[in-house]
């Protein structure tokens, strides 16, 4: 015969036992699940034109156009932005989506590797532009080797038609590496498939000076080989490397220093100093520079789209 004394038990706290193992059970779900985006840092969404009846100006480049979630890192305008974000202001949203589908991190090869360019071909169409800016991540190891930061994202010095064969480290895919300037050429010869108006960029200068006071700039390398391709291809090229370290030469070593977020001191005593991405109003000095550069193309495609705010925009100087 049962014990009425323990069945009785059995009853009040099996529901008790119950609930307690919901919980262990959800709770070691919780834990197991990343934790949730802080309020201020919300996922980025990679934009798409917003009306599809007007062209589109398509915007292909790294961090330096477009940083992160285009939130500044939740540090307001002292935070790190990219021109692609502030350059949406100088241009009519009645006439023309400004589309930034620029991603952080990636070179020339690792964006078209990644999905990234087949994603913007999908949306092109015949009318639309893309701006092309990339390179400030190509200069590095075409593969890794663990435990080391695995990127494999660099890619063959030049404009030739070399290649290199490797084993990605990071993808675990065969791959051909191919050069710099050939990368840029399969984006403008695509482009160009789409009935779309392709214009490079060279990559922006960094805040870093020369002995004689001059801004260092990127005119032998990828600068060099970004303008080689756009007269290769017959299409628009603005020299945003030189047009920039210009402007910054004419502010002088002080105030760039405030065109880029303040040094940050560690608790070991190390201080970062940014020396790539720009603060807020470091974007917005460069999305003018970007106009500038494409107001002094002959002729200016871009010209009917611009906004009242970019009227006292000289074109920037030959």
């Amino acid at each position: 015969m049962k014990n009425p004394i323990r069945s009785l038990c059995s009853i009040l706290f099996a529901p008790i036992v119950m609930v307690g193992l919901c919980l262990q059970t959800t709770q070691a779900a919780e834990s197991a699940a990343p934790p949730p985006a802080p309020a201020s840092r919300p996922r980025m969404r990679m934009p798409e034109p917003a009306n599809p009846n007007l062209p589109s100006l398509f915007l292909v480049g790294d961090s330096t156009m477009r940083n992160g979630a285009d939130d500044g890192q939740g540090k307001g305008p002292e935070g790190m932005w990219g021109w692609g974000h502030t350059i949406a202001d100088l241009f009519d949203p009645a006439k023309i989506n400004v589309v930034n589908r620029a991603v952080g991190g990636l070179s020339s090869r690792t964006y078209l590797t990644g999905g990234h360019w087949d994603r913007v071909m999908a949306m092109l169409k015949p009318g639309d532009f893309v701006v092309i800016q990339l390179g400030t991540n190509d200069n590095g190891a075409l593969n890794d080797e663990p435990p080391g930061p695995l990127r494999a994202r660099g890619t063959i010095k030049g404009t030739g038609e070399e290649t290199k064969e490797i084993d990605n480290v990071m993808t675990k895919k065969h791959e051909i590496v191919h050069t710099y300037g050939w990368y840029l050429r399969k984006f403008v010869t695509d482009a160009k498939s789409k009935g779309a108006t392709p214009i490079i960029c060279s990559i922006i200068p960094r805040k870093q000076w020369n002995p004689d006071g001059t801004v260092k700039r990127d005119a032998d390398t990828y600068g060099a080989w970004a303008r080689e391709v756009a007269a290769q291809e017959h299409v628009g090229f603005i020299d945003l490397n030189e047009i920039i370290a210009r402007k910054y030469e004419k502010l002088g070593h002080d105030a760039v220093m405030k065109l880029f977020p303040a040094p940050v001191t560690a608790a070991n005593g190390r201080v970062t100093d940014e020396h790539t991405h720009t603060n807020w109003a470091g974007a917005v000095l460069n999305a003018e520079c970007v106009v500038a550069g494409l107001k002094a193309l002959k002729p200016d495609p871009l010209a009917p789209y611009f906004s009242a705010k970019a009227a006292g925009i000289v074109p920037a100087a030959k």
